[in-house]
């Protein structure tokens, strides 16, 4: 996958089904700078980085749910609906989440994951690709 720079694979064969997604790298998480000598200039600096982790530890425990075609992406099922999904609804592994349109077929997106729903991220309306993030789940 790293060779191929894929996030996400995806495979279904005979009702078998295979999903491989890269997690975050190690290096995304930002580093501390190192100590400098003084109190004051230690102090200021953890002072400055203390807001950061909380920030860090959130966007780790956050899950994507990745668009698995290129088409257009639609968050109800027609322009007068209302959303599958909004920020803080509960989603189970079936919840549909959005309709992507690829080739004239609206395809049905799940969420393939449990959690509230803490970002839309895609644009409703807007073209996406395989593998780019459309929502983020807590």
């Amino acid at each position: 996958m790293k060779k191929n720079d894929l996030s996400v694979f995806e495979i279904e064969k005979e009702g078998f089904r295979l999903k491989l997604q890269r997690g975050p790298s190690a290096q995304a998480a930002p580093v501390a700078p190192p100590p400098v000598a003084g109190q004051s200039k230690t102090a200021a600096t953890t002072a400055e980085a203390a807001p950061a982790i909380p920030k860090t530890i959130e966007s780790v425990q956050l899950k994507e749910i990745v668009s698995p075609m290129v088409g257009t992406f639609y968050r109800a099922a027609s322009p007068d609906a209302a959303p599958f999904v909004d920020v803080g609804k509960t989603v189970t592994e079936e919840t549909v989440v959005c309709i992507i349109e690829a080739m004239k077929v609206m395809n049905e997106i799940k969420a393939e994951t449990s959690g509230v729903i803490a970002e839309v991220v895609a644009e409703n309306g807007k073209p996406v690709q395989f593998g780019q993030v459309l929502f983020k789940v807590r």
